[in-house]
């Protein structure tokens, strides 16, 4: 069965009888080159097992199964169990998994279905969990490679580089954890049914080792305090955060010590700056 071919599509899914759910975002992919490139920049072989996040009916689920040593798909919509179990039937290195990513313990599911194999992800997410499951597989620090097909938008904040209109505090979180690529764009009619917005597929590979010193926690306080009110200067921003502690003339003295201007805005730092300045505040 061809999972990309838009006839064979609705003819399975009027056998079961499955409805579309606007609130689980699911939008299947009908065009056969999309799933085929995630695939192969994944880059995976036999000695990888995959976790796939929201197989749908499969299309992408195949192209894994044929690479990768194995592959545990959760998915969330029980409605596409029986229909997964038809489209999967000759895949043997397939298992589906019911349940919700955002509550199962990832370590847990990894040590149980993924063992003795190198873990990498993949996926075709719903957009109104992106954020959260990237946190959570990054966190995470098991897997050697994260790639996912998410809106395109998200996808150019998630690479943005410090000063660019669309880095904010998530896309350095990314970074903090991942070396972020965008690989390629795809427009809405190569989807069931087409979204609004274009996706793209984006590539996380995590550090060995963070990239700047310092805690962790110190370091996103700072910049969630930046970016909370990024119109702000930098100087006005830790003003609101830390203004019960350190005076503004003490916020001062630690911005410039840190060789930054007084009026800089936090969306012009990097992680390496924030790090500096969550060192001094500490």
């Amino acid at each position: 069965m061809n999972l990309t071919d838009i006839r064979e599509v609705k003819a399975l899914l009027a056998r079961h009888g499955f409805h579309f759910s606007k609130s689980m975002g699911q939008n299947f992919l009908i065009a056969d080159w999309v799933p085929q490139n995630i695939a192969a920049a994944a880059g995976l072989d036999e000695t990888c097992a995959v976790l796939e996040i929201g197989p749908g009916i499969g299309s992408l689920t195949q192209h894994l199964a044929c690479q990768a040593g194995k592959v545990a798909a959760v998915e969330l919509d029980t409605s596409l169990l029986p229909i997964l179990d038809e489209t999967l039937a000759d895949c043997s290195n397939v298992e589906i998994i019911p349940g919700d990513i955002l509550k199962l313990d990832l370590n847990a599911l990894i040590d149980d279905k993924l063992f003795d194999f190198t873990p990498k992800a993949c996926a075709n997410l719903p957009y109104n969990i992106t954020t959260p499951v990237l946190t959570r597989l990054l966190e995470c620090g098991r897997f050697r490679s994260i790639t996912v097909m998410i809106q395109r938008e998200v996808a150019r904040r998630i690479c943005a580089a410090p000063g660019d209109p669309d880095c904010g505090a998530f896309s350095l979180f990314c970074q903090y954890y991942a070396r972020c690529e965008l690989l390629f764009e795809v427009p809405p009619d190569c989807f069931l049914p087409a979204p609004k917005v274009t996706s793209a597929v984006v590539q996380l590979i995590p550090h060995s080792a963070p990239p700047v010193e310092g805690d962790r926690d110190a370091i996103f306080s700072v910049i969630n305090a930046a970016f909370a009110q990024r119109r702000k200067t930098l100087l006005n921003a830790l003003s609101s955060a830390y203004g019960s502690r350190l005076s503004k003339d003490e916020l001062r003295q630690i911005i410039l010590d840190c060789g930054l201007s007084e009026t800089v805005r936090g969306e012009r730092l990097g992680l390496a700056q924030f790090s500096a300045l969550a060192q001094r505040l500490k």
